[in-house]
């Protein structure tokens, strides 16, 4: 059973979608990615009843574990309070045999599971505004009577730009392909390796003297310096300079190995270089070795949280746990996220633990 994704529109984008069609052709903007074989709840609330909130999606289960996955999902949906859910569900199965035996007698594949979402929205308190079949470019409500809801029939899903996707354009989001692709956005570039390992050996080195020479206090004081250089070498607009170096990484990775550094790089997120940070993180996660992507890869997944990228946020704590599977913060940030935190709740959070753990400590 895979544990959810989740996503969050950002605070000040209010969209609302009218036709469940619309929902159901909005999903890689809600997602980040295009899902297959996937279902998905999405939240709706305000006044009107139409406005898009937490968006949760799971792999489609195996068979006879369709309760399980329906529990959690509603679980995880519920902790924003929507007040009705629509579900897709994203398949391209072939619709289920009717009682004679024959495809065109029967009905929409994965009504099991379309079942226990019904019973667990319902024991949640959430009405179930709609459950969607999408498939081939057409989408099909599981409990429409009508002939156009036929299982060979469907509803094209809408044409054209939606609201939703000239808002995903406007805040530079960029759908992929599907979650690998997605995840695929962290890999290291080809031939990297050997020249950053060198790198971050190198770094080291200088950091083993440079502690020597002025102490704990004060190198953490230079490693700061030298993470608000990289940030403000990757804000926009600066591409002329060129891209970071290796030793520039090596050194933004090691420098976060420190607690209070990396907390103090934390507080970034919630600032005017939230998004030149985010690109530091970015490279770093790519490009310099375990374990000291762990770092760069939680505040990553920081900031893709706070602006609503809960796919990218769980991808890059992925990466992060699997570089150091004892990492305090994203062991912490894991079963926050998994619990579908929302970004104003992670933002507060972030506030709240701004002032910086003693200088020297272990990695946490």
């Amino acid at each position: 059973m895979d544990l959810p994704t989740a996503q969050q529109p950002a605070d000040r984008l209010e969209i609302r979608l009218s036709d469940p069609g619309e929902v159901a052709a909005a999903l890689p903007q809600l997602l980040g990615f295009h899902p297959a074989e996937s279902v998905v709840l999405v939240g709706l609330g305000g006044p009107s009843g139409g406005r898009v909130g937490l968006t949760v999606r799971g792999d489609l289960p195996p068979d006879g574990h369709e309760a399980p996955l329906a529990r959690l999902l509603v679980r995880s949906l519920g902790s924003d309070g929507p007040a009705a859910a629509l579900a897709v569900v994203v398949s391209e199965a072939p619709d289920d045999p009717g009682p004679d035996g024959e495809q065109a007698t029967g009905c929409l594949p994965h009504r099991a599971l379309v079942h226990e979402l019904v019973l667990a929205l319902a024991a949640a308190g959430i009405a179930a505004r709609d459950v969607l079949l999408v498939r081939r470019g057409r989408w099909w409500s599981y409990d429409c009577p009508h002939a156009c809801c036929a299982p060979a029939a469907g509803t094209p899903l809408p044409a054209g730009v939606s609201a939703l996707a000239a808002a995903a354009v406007c805040t530079g989001q960029v759908v992929a392909a599907d979650r690998a692709a997605l995840a695929g956005r962290l890999d290291p570039p080809p031939g990297s390796g050997p020249g950053m390992r060198a790198a971050c050996v190198r770094a080291a080195t200088g950091r083993s003297a440079r502690l020597r020479e002025v102490g704990a206090p004060a190198l953490a004081e230079e490693s700061w310096a030298a993470v608000r250089r990289a940030v403000a070498r990757s804000r926009p607009g600066t591409a002329g300079e060129g891209p970071l170096d290796d030793d520039e990484l090596a050194g933004v990775g090691w420098a976060l190995r420190d607690v209070r550094v990396r907390d103090r790089a934390l507080q970034l997120a919630l600032g005017a270089d939230a998004t030149a940070a985010e690109v530091l993180w970015t490279e770093c996660a790519r490009r310099v070795p375990a374990p000291l992507d762990a770092a760069p890869a939680t505040l990553l997944a920081v900031s893709a949280w706070l602006r609503g990228d809960g796919a990218m946020a769980g991808i890059a704590l992925d990466r992060a746990l699997d570089a150091d599977p004892g990492y305090t913060l994203a062991l912490l940030l894991r079963k926050a996220l998994d619990a579908c935190l929302p970004p104003a709740g992670l933002r507060d959070l972030i506030g709240r633990a701004a002032e910086p753990a003693p200088a020297g400590g272990p990695p946490a």
